[in-house]
């Protein structure tokens, strides 16, 4: 690496995104020497990361995945306040619980929903139940809400954090880490670095190499696909929410995640296409109908943005790790999870890195197997 004499790293990350970022980082702090080589540019504009609330609720994602996500969920909402206070700029982060509203034509719908995470808590103890709760104490636990639902779900102790922070406050770290080398607007593929041989572009061989490229693996992970997201984020400090809520919805479950200074993300449609093309009317009025009667002050907000991404997603919409080599390693198919899961995963390839073996991903059913 410049100014070290080094000129063969100890691993070579491929891919920017959020697990690119973190993996980066925490080799580096290990005394690994890392190039990362991404694609884009150091604003992750093309990162599915980019496009996304960052909520920390493995209770409430229960409801539409596995039990091996929501054990990877509770392992992260321990690990991300460790990982948040290595970094060189604070980075919003909140554990007030999760909101579960539904409209009285949807009480069928929100009944099944509250039977599918008491299962939930039965099976995983370490997660606080959710507790039902009437109109009087929804109004005490988030004001702005008061007159507007007879009953509600509350999820204590899920959390989130602000995504484009951690992606910039990541980036900050990176750059301050004199073992890191980040390549931009360089589109590498593993080929081009072999473990333990002189790669064929020239380029000095890494003793690890990483594949953490998301979509961008396609060509070597046949599998992939990705699963359109499409998300608002609105400047509206009138509503005063206090944490992240979610409304029962018959097609895909509706989030508002507020955020700092008045801003809300809300999201997110789930359709089956890579299209990433601005959003169509149909999404974007559901979305905004949706915020707009769990507070009617959201009318009065500005849309700040309409993202559009298409996440990663595996077959079964489970995350992988997969050995390649004896020191190539492919992480992916994080899907529309990866905040919530992201910690759990570094730590899964961070003990394969330090001792070969894979009792932490054994332990939370994460997939880490041979090609």
């Amino acid at each position: 690496m410049e100014g070290t004499g080094v000129t063969r790293p100890d691993s070579v990350v491929l891919g920017a995104g959020l697990m690119g970022r973190l993996l980066a980082l925490e080799l580096a702090r290990r005394g690994h020497c890392v190039e990362v080589h991404d694609a884009g540019a150091s604003t992750a504009d093309g990162a599915a990361a980019r496009a996304a609330a960052a909520m920390l609720a493995p209770l409430a994602e229960s409801a539409i995945t596995e039990l091996s996500v929501v054990r990877m969920g509770v392992h992260a909402l321990q690990r991300w306040p460790q990982l948040l206070r290595a970094l060189p700029e604070p980075v919003f982060f909140q554990q007030y619980g999760t909101v579960i509203l539904w409209h009285r034509q949807d009480a069928p719908e929100a009944r099944r929903f509250a039977g599918l995470i008491a299962r939930t808590a039965k099976a995983l103890p370490a997660l606080a139940p959710a507790q039902e709760i009437d109109g009087a104490a929804l109004a005490a636990l988030e004001p702005a809400l008061a007159g507007r639902f007879t009953r509600a779900l509350h999820l204590p102790g899920e959390g989130q954090l602000d995504n484009r922070g951690l992606l910039e406050a990541l980036r900050l770290a990176l750059e301050a880490e004199p073992r890191v080398r980040l390549h931009w607007h360089s589109a590498r593929a593993p080929h081009d670095f072999t473990p333990g041989a002189e790669a064929a572009a020239g380029t000095p061989a890494p003793g690890w190499l990483f594949d953490c490229r998301g979509l961008g693996a396609r060509a070597q992970w046949s599998t992939l696909r990705g699963v359109r997201g499409e998300v608002i984020r609105i400047h509206a400090p009138e509503v005063g929410l206090q944490r992240p809520t979610r409304l029962i919805h018959p097609r895909y479950p509706i989030y508002i995640a507020p955020k700092p200074d008045g801003l809300y993300v809300i999201g997110a449609t789930e359709i089956e296409t890579e299209d990433l093309s601005p959003a169509s009317v149909r999404s974007t009025l559901e979305l905004l109908s949706a915020a707009y009667t769990v507070h009617p002050a959201f009318a009065e907000g500005r849309i700040i943005e309409i993202s559009t991404q298409a996440r990663p997603t595996l077959p079964d919409n489970l995350p992988a790790i997969e050995l390649t080599g004896a020191r190539t390693l492919r992480v992916n198919g994080l899907y529309r999870h990866g905040y919530l899961i992201a910690p759990a995963v570094l730590d899964a390839v961070l003990e394969w890195v330090d001792t070969g073996t894979t009792a932490l991903a054994q332990a939370l059913g994460l997939r880490l197997q041979p090609c």
